[in-house]
């Protein structure tokens, strides 16, 4: 197993956080709803307000192979910020050798770091390899819980 680099993404990364979005969203089979462009990621990751922070990791070769799109929330429960995870990824290539094992092991140092109360995410229920790795982690699935979302129209009707 290597021993990925970790690093926070910056602006000249875009194009690369662009590539691994698309990449995930094909293996998802949501590729159609991936509306994210370069200059849309520049604002939102690096503008003045960034609304979310990526963290990538490349093989000790300096190749690419993976990445993290996480963002502060909070717990009213726990009156403590938490860590979102939005996205995980690694690509085929190199899955297997400890990128997202780093990914995570790098986001909670962070969570720990920042006086997090939690680092959550949300998995497909048909990602049987993700659920699995996840728990060997000690991730607890929280299966009494159900996503609701607004998008789009719906969204827009009620604002």
């Amino acid at each position: 197993m290597m021993t990925p680099v970790i690093r926070p993404a910056t602006p000249a990364d875009v194009p690369l956080i662009l590539t691994f979005i698309r990449a995930l969203a094909e293996y998802e089979h949501l590729l159609p709803e991936v509306e994210a462009t370069e200059a849309r990621l520049h604002a939102t990751l690096f503008g003045p307000r960034p609304a979310a922070e990526c963290a990538l990791a490349f093989t000790p070769a300096g190749e690419p192979a993976g990445f993290a799109v996480y963002f502060t929330n909070y717990s009213t429960f726990l009156g403590q910020p938490g860590l979102y995870l939005e996205d995980l990824f690694v690509s085929p290539a190199h899955r297997g050798q400890g990128c997202g094992r780093a990914l995570l092991l790098h986001l909670a140092h962070l969570a720990n770091q920042r006086g997090c109360g939690r680092l959550e995410w949300a998995v497909l229920d048909w990602n049987q390899p993700a659920i699995d790795f996840y728990e060997s982690l000690g991730a607890e699935r929280k299966s009494d819980w159900t996503i609701c979302r607004l998008t789009g129209e719906r969204l827009r009707r009620l604002g």
